[in-house]
């Protein structure tokens, strides 16, 4: 679960402004980074896929869609997986967790965004393993959730979770590359205190997301 808001996090601004200008840079110079890519979205023939259901739909409340993901975390060696959940219309994180394994305790962190932010309309994820179980679609199910699912290699269809993973690499973990496991989930959970509570969004006329999910 996120943290209560109570870490004194030194400088969130000027690394921000760093982080800006380096990407200013290597634009202009025509060099990006390059880095391993995993496929976190791996399908289970099996598994039942659900329609995408966002398309063309107007999303103007908080709790109206939810989404989730999964990417990877690298470490100074090796990496971990993160799965988060977040309020599409707010894009307050509500939920997340962190593990050594594909499934990444997804199951785990859709009960505790349930527990304590109550339920969307529609709840979207990619058609990975993961989210297309018996275990995850169930409990959506068992609460009266509609299930949306990504078209398949559509990464736009759930770009509000792409774009918050890219402020977490971008911003955070590129900047602060862990020693293992335990350091990794505590710079998390400071990242994550920093994104809901004191991270401003344009979008959201300079609201951070929890201002925006509190309406």
């Amino acid at each position: 679960m996120e943290p209560a808001g109570q870490c004194d996090i030194a400088g969130p601004v000027g690394i921000g402004k760093k982080a800006r200008r380096v990407r200013r840079l290597m634009r202009k110079l025509g060099l990006w980074a390059v880095r391993p890519k995993r496929n976190t979205s791996q399908r289970h023939p099996g598994h039942k896929v659900y329609p995408y259901l966002l398309r063309g739909k107007t999303i103007d409340q908080a709790n109206q869609v939810w989404a989730a993901d999964i990417t990877y975390i690298p470490m100074r060696q090796g990496f971990l997986y993160l799965v988060a959940i977040i309020d599409w219309e707010t894009r307050r994180v509500l939920s997340w967790r962190l593990s050594n394994t594909l499934t990444a305790d997804c199951v785990d962190a859709l009960s505790a965004a349930l527990a304590r932010f109550g339920k969307p309309d529609i709840f979207n994820t990619d058609q990975g393993a993961q989210f297309t179980s018996d275990e995850f679609t169930k409990m959506l199910r068992d609460h009266g959730i509609e299930i949306s699912m990504d078209g398949r290699g559509r990464c736009h269809d759930n770009i509000f979770v792409e774009r918050l993973w890219w402020t977490v690499k971008h911003e955070w973990v590129y900047l602060r590359p862990a020693a293992n496991g335990i350091e990794q989930k505590r710079s998390l959970a400071q990242f994550f205190d920093w994104y809901n509570l004191r991270r401003p969004h344009q979008a959201l006329e300079w609201r951070t997301p929890h201002e925006a999910y509190l309406g």
